[in-house]
């Protein structure tokens, strides 16, 4: 339930109809007009920009348009109690009290769904991805739960969501691994001590993975790395990835779907791939020019497979193949992708990394020309963390090898604050975590202030021997809100477009920062009451106005539809 889209619907129904009354005759930007949230100061629920739309396509004065449109709609919507015109020509509108009601009780009609908007698209959304060589670091984390918190958002909206996990587990650093794995092994079970090397894994974690190998497979042999290379790999991924998925699982992240791009490999899906590109004449044999701006020694002039992806938006076509005619990790990627396209996903998502904007062009242009253009890559990147205590940047662990590990960051918070705190940034912009903020119980500290709102609600419910199920009826002619109550409504309302927009533009933090001020005009009010018995909630164990109890609820729904969105908990004392 959208109060925004209900109310211009019939708005525009109703220029419509009356069009020649208002002498209007060019309705082409009908579709541009909007009602939204007015600026605070006007003390009116709902705005509209449509004198204004109309007036210029119309040729025509929009304050006297607006004046007419105003007339118009007083005598034709109920809920309309009072209009003003503002400015050059917007439409302030304030809704009447059994209009508030209606629309309240739509709300408590549905309130585990409140905000959602129907839909049924299929996402297939692939986040984390780290190459499987050790643990999680914090640099995953960030992409890790916007990528969880996006397919949750989608998800409440009702759309069908698969979160997929690429594992890079093809290539030379997987060779590296397993060689760091299996000389650990030997320095277990032959004392040999193990010596860094160039490319190699120094961790403690690769100590934890040989470990367990040793003790789950008492008979392998580790005489020679050939002979037990594949043996050695399986059970080294096996142990990598095992890591990895508890470090996502205390995070509060299952993804439904791995896909191994060895299995990509053994099944020549590349070689499938790069024919049907030929066959569309998007891939040919030719030369490329040197990279710009790198260290050509190792590039030569070979000809090679090449993908025309500048015919699609990218800078430059793409190589397919090394120098030595092995499939590039492009090749590989653009196999993946087709896979994708191939499980009849309507959309499909890539949560990336900082160092990987570079990518989005050439890997979206596979994409539209494996699909005639028909499917749209969204490549949305993470940009870096940066880890603050004691005012100071955070350091890394010895477990970890040369990075901050998402255990070091268990270690210094839980699970919520780091969900919550993660998204409190645009994914496009650093952002600065200080565990020291995220620990205190005021209001600089976000996710303990929405949490706390929610505690004090439950108070409330406990003293009153209430709950959330509770059904509520409304006496509309004895509904009179406060002030605080009538700022609190409007933010309620606003919800089901915070949701729209976060969903419509794969921008999920909008979902914290809304959650945040709606929770600081609750706590604005509980503090008033302190100063002021006539805003008190409660007296003699009592509910002192029925408003304030449907006020309460109304926050304790969207409250917990955006944290359940969020991923983070909801404790009813604090």
């Amino acid at each position: 339930m959208n109060i925004f889209e209900n109310y211009l619907s019939k708005v525009n129904k109703i220029i419509l109809d009356n069009k020649n009354i208002l002498k209007l005759e060019n309705l082409e930007q009908l579709n541009n007009v909007n009602l939204e949230v007015p600026p605070e100061h006007f003390n009116f629920d709902l705005s509209s920009n449509i004198a204004l739309i109309l007036a210029k396509t119309n040729k025509m004065n929009s304050n006297n348009l607006a004046s007419n449109i105003k007339d118009l709609l007083l005598k034709k919507v109920d809920h309309f109690e009072k209009i003003e015109v503002a400015g050059p020509g917007f439409l302030n509108i304030k809704l009447s009290k059994e209009g508030l009601v209606s629309n309240i009780n739509i709300i408590f009609s549905n309130k585990e769904t409140y905000g959602s908007k129907k839909s049924a698209e299929t996402y297939n959304i692939e986040f984390v991805s780290a190459n499987p060589t050790g643990p999680m670091h914090v640099g995953h984390c960030r992409g890790a739960i916007f990528g969880d918190v996006l397919s949750n958002l989608l998800k409440f909206n009702g759309n069908k969501v698969v979160k997929e996990y690429y594992i890079n587990d093809y290539g030379n650093q997987i060779n590296s691994f397993v060689e760091s794995v299996y000389l650990r092994i030997r320095e277990i079970k032959f004392k040999e001590k193990f010596v860094l090397k160039e490319n190699l894994y120094p961790g403690d974690y690769i100590k934890e993975i040989a470990s367990n190998i040793v003790k789950d497979n008492e008979n392998i042999k580790a005489d020679n790395l050939k002979d037990c290379f594949e043996e050695l790999k399986r059970l080294s991924l096996k142990g990598s990835m095992s890591l990895i998925k508890d470090d996502l699982k205390q995070l509060g992240i299952v993804h439904d779907n791995f896909f191994s791009e060895t299995e990509l490999v053994k099944k020549d899906l590349v070689n499938k791939v790069v024919k049907q590109l030929q066959s569309k004449n998007y891939v040919e044999e030719g030369f490329l020019s040197p990279p710009k701006g790198e260290v050509l020694k190792n590039w030569k002039k070979i000809k090679r497979l090449v993908f025309k992806s500048s015919e699609f938006g990218d800078d430059t076509d793409r190589a397919l193949q090394k120098n030595d005619g092995s499939w590039t990790y492009f090749a590989n990627d653009i196999a993946y992708h087709s896979n994708k396209i191939e499980r009849k996903f309507n959309n499909l998502i890539n949560i990336l990394g900082a160092d990987h904007t570079g990518y989005i062009k050439r890997i979206s242009a596979a994409v539209a020309a494996l699909s005639n253009k028909k499917v749209k890559l969204n490549c949305k990147v993470c940009q870096l963390v940066k880890l603050y205590k004691n005012g100071k940047p955070f350091k890394m662990s010895k477990r970890s090898g040369d990075f901050i590990s998402v255990q070091d960051l268990l270690n210094e918070v839980n699970k919520d604050s780091i969900r919550f705190m993660m998204l409190n940034r645009s994914n496009d912009v650093e952002l600065d975590f200080d565990f020291d903020k995220v620990k205190e119980k005021t209001k600089d500290n976000p996710v303990y202030y929405v949490q706390y709102a929610y505690a004090r609600i439950n108070s409330i419910f406990r003293i009153l021997n209430k709950n959330l199920n509770d059904k509520i009826t409304i006496n509309s002619e004895k509904f009179l809100p406060n002030m605080y109550e009538e700022k609190i409504l409007r933010k309620i309302f606003e919800w089901p477009k915070i949701v729209d927009s976060a969903a419509y533009k794969f921008e999920p933090h909008k979902i914290p920062f809304y959650l945040y001020e709606l929770s600081t005009i609750f706590h604005s009010y509980w503090s008033k009451g302190n100063e002021d018995s006539k805003f008190r909630f409660i007296e003699d164990g009592k509910i002192k106005r029925l408003e304030s109890l449907v006020f309460i609820y109304l926050i304790a729904i969207v409250i917990k539809n955006g944290m359940n969105i969020l991923g983070v908990s909801l404790p009813e004392k604090m």
